[in-house]
């Protein structure tokens, strides 16, 4: 049960911050993302991981889409005024980050088909958002910004999932 709630929580974040993105506001994203936080952080039962998983999404995040953003790779609506990754974006990494342990358990020991999975889920993700939402903005030819998305979001997801087995196994061994 926990695990569909996650999954239903975390997609009402991403539509939250992507529909608001479309339309100019960071707020939504951000508020819906905030709200999801707290909640997972109440309701896990390793924290500990969870909140280093956080971390970690939140630090890739803003380094992966600060250097789209900087290299001309992409754009987004509701932007920042400096070159970097947007708040809305941002918290759905952050977001993002607290569905490894719940939702990709599957993937914490197999790194490559994670890669697999970061490789064709994480562009997809961005299509949408641009195509449904236009809170993305490619540039008129996209196959750059897609490998881009897609180089990024295969080595981000195996790197979470493989950083969750690790310190899940750590909180579970005797000391």
């Amino acid at each position: 049960m926990n695990t569909l709630l996650t999954f239903i929580a975390y997609e009402l974040v991403w539509f939250a911050a992507v529909s608001g993105a479309g339309h100019g506001r960071v707020w939504p994203g951000v508020c819906a993302a905030t709200v999801f936080i707290a909640w997972r952080l109440v309701v896990s039962r390793h924290r500990g991981t969870e909140g280093g998983l956080f971390a970690l999404a939140l630090l890739i995040g803003a380094a992966l889409e600060t250097c789209w953003v900087r290299t001309g790779l992409i754009r987004y609506a509701a932007a920042w005024p400096l070159e970097s990754a947007p708040a809305w974006l941002l918290a759905l990494w952050a977001s993002f980050g607290l569905t490894i342990v719940p939702l990709f358990g599957h993937l914490h020991s197999r790194p490559w088909l994670a890669a697999a999975l970061g490789a064709v889920g994480g562009p997809a993700s961005y299509w949408a958002a641009a195509r449904g939402w236009h809170a993305v903005i490619f540039p008129p030819r996209p196959l750059p910004t897609l490998l881009a998305l897609s180089l990024g979001w295969a080595a981000a997801l195996p790197m979470l999932t493989t950083l969750a087995r690790r310190w899940l196994s750590a909180t579970r061994s005797p000391a």
